[in-house]
């Protein structure tokens, strides 16, 4: 047994300590692998992190304390300077990390930035209307501002504000404007003859084009590219730009194009309590020439409802000029040259988002604007557009709290008539003799040619649904977003309070309110009148009115707001 043992150990022994080196080998190398991979791993991440590469994610390229906005590049970021304050927000700030992007940007534009693009209106909006609709165009490309301002606009503590906007001009009505504006060689020429000495619309729409007259000087003494004329309830929407960018979007247009038409979309409000529209509505009635004519003319009847046209109010669209020798304007919703036929382009995809009758207060709004007697006839010289005229009647015969209760009961005074004409046969009912007969009729004809709730407000979903697969109602949210985002990173509110903080005081911009409300007031509600704007001799005026009648064909007639083409009859839906 000793001799087997003795025999069997040495090779046991022998056979482990051949084995021996090469599995220490592979265990050595194994745990140097394990060792130096992790290391190696971290030393790479190391090094990306200190470089910037992995500070490329969404979240973190693009929090607050970056330079860029999507869609931006680089070299187009505006410059900006960043402060900080360990102290509360006074102003409520939102902080919400969902849409940061225009906290703290001072909408800086450098001066090497091409094309730059300015906008004119006139406006008499207050601050939550006109803050949004110039940051909104600040963050599309929109430089400078020309603001002919009156009215509620005019306030101190309106322009005071709206003066304090980097690249933003406010021009009172005053009547050293106004005597500057009687000189203008536009009296004696025939394009806007036509427009003269009638009240309302057609006066605002000499004024509208008096306006962009300055407004084309100023923009040349500035170094602008490109000039629009838009109202404070139209945004315009760079459509088929890879940035969404008004900018991106001019400086492909070619050298010798001279003017840019941009067809407009309709607003179709969905609710009858819209506060704020450019913050609540989201769709939008396409434009004809957005539209296969067999889509547009098909679906007519339906996307009408009713009311007298596809569109409540304007269907041809506003437009962007460049700024060159003699441009002139040609009505508010385009522009013309003296020496030539400017060459136009339109375009395909962008548009002019038209937020119209959004609010029940639009109603009133132009029945407090204007004189005129709510009169199918009289209203003819007052409104230049159908819808315009049934709403001012309406606004004009219904009081307030009937118009609210729309569409029932009908806007008409005396209820206990209503009832008891209701029940009369429909041929009886407007032949009747009582003494309410002809007041009854009269509000009957205008409660069926204009009910809020019916002919403005989309409530009907299956309807909407089906337009929207036609093609006609499209959503468009962008606006929505870059407004809503504007809001919550506090850049109205810094506005506000930068301007009321650069006043002596609190209790003296107050009372400095009071005070200039009453003296601008006193200017701005002076009706400007095309009839009797400066002093003007009756020579003068015969001059005009003979000019009326002069056909020029080099000066062709201002372009009026136009309703979109009607049904035709010989047309047959496919």
């Amino acid at each position: 047994m000793a001799g087997l043992h003795s025999s069997i150990r040495p090779s046991s022994s022998s056979s482990l300590s051949s084995s021996s080196p090469s599995y220490l080998a592979f265990a050595s190398r194994l745990l140097f692998l394990l060792t130096v991979l992790p290391l190696t791993l971290a030393c790479f991440a190391f090094i990306l992190q200190w470089r910037g590469g992995l500070n490329d994610d969404p979240v973190t390229r693009w929090s607050p304390d970056r330079h860029q906005f999507p869609g931006m590049d680089a070299s187009e970021s505006p410059s900006r300077t960043t402060s900080r304050s360990d102290c509360l927000d006074p102003l409520g700030r939102s902080r919400s990390p969902s849409f940061p992007y225009f906290r703290d940007w001072k909408f800086d534009y450098s001066a090497d930035l091409r094309p730059k693009i300015c906008i004119t209106t006139s406006t008499s909006a207050g601050l939550e209307q006109t803050l949004p609709w110039i940051f909104y165009h600040k963050v599309i490309g929109v430089s400078n501002f020309f603001l002919f301002v009156e009215g509620k606009a005019a306030s101190a503590n309106v322009s005071k504000v709206l003066e304090s906007i980097p690249g933003v001009k406010v021009i009172y009505r005053t009547r050293e404007l106004e005597e500057q504006q009687a000189k203008s060689r536009i009296w004696n020429e025939t394009w806007l003859a036509s427009f003269f000495f009638k009240p309302c619309n057609y006066e605002l729409f000499v004024k509208q084009s008096l306006n962009m007259e300055m407004a084309i000087a100023m923009a040349r003494e500035a170094g602008m590219d490109w000039i629009f004329h838009l109202d404070t309830d139209e945004l315009i929407h760079p459509a088929g730009t890879r940035e969404y960018s008004l900018r991106q979007l001019l400086a492909d247009v070619p050298g010798n194009v001279d003017m840019v038409i941009f067809p407009n979309y309709e607003s179709s409000v969905e609710r009858d309590d819209i506060m704020e529209p450019f913050s609540e509505v989201s769709m939008f009635k396409k434009n004809y020439d957005h539209l296969p004519k067999d889509v547009y003319f098909g679906n007519y009847k339906e996307a009408t409802r009713g009311n007298p046209n596809y569109f409540l109010t304007y269907g041809n669209g506003k437009s962007a000029a460049r700024v060159q020798d003699h441009l002139r304007p040609n009505g508010a919703h385009r522009w013309h040259n003296y020496m030539k036929t400017p060459h136009e382009i339109k375009l395909e995809e962008a548009a002019v988002l038209h937020y119209t009758y959004t609010k029940f207060s639009d109603l009133t709004s132009r029945r407090d604007r204007c004189g005129c007697k709510p009169t199918k006839e009289d209203v003819k010289r007052c409104f230049m557009l159908e819808f315009d005229r049934s709403a001012f009647i309406i606004a004009s015969t219904a009081t307030e709290e009937e118009m609210l209760r729309w569409p029932q009961p009908l806007p008409f005074a005396s209820s206990s008539f209503f009832k008891a004409a209701t029940c009369l046969p429909a041929p009886n009912i407007l032949s009747a003799t009582t003494e309410k007969s002809y007041e009854f009729s009269h509000a009957l004809r205008n409660y069926n040619s204009l009910r809020y709730g019916e002919r403005i407000v989309w409530a009907d979903k299956e309807l909407n649904l089906k337009l929207m697969r036609k093609g006609i109602l499209a959503r468009i949210y962008a606006p929505m977003v870059i407004i809503q985002g504007l809001r919550d990173s506090g850049v109205f509110s810094s506005v506000i309070a930068a301007a009321e903080q650069a006043s002596l005081s609190k209790e003296k911009f107050l009372s400095s309110v009071e005070s200039s409300n009453f003296s601008r007031t006193t200017t701005s509600d002076r009706a400007f009148s095309s009839r009797r704007v400066g002093k003007i001799d009756s020579k003068a005026t015969t001059a005009r009115r003979v000019l009326e009648f002069t056909d020029d064909s080099t000066h062709p007639s201002a372009i009026p707001p136009r309703s979109p083409p009607e049904l035709e009859d010989s047309y047959i839906a496919i």
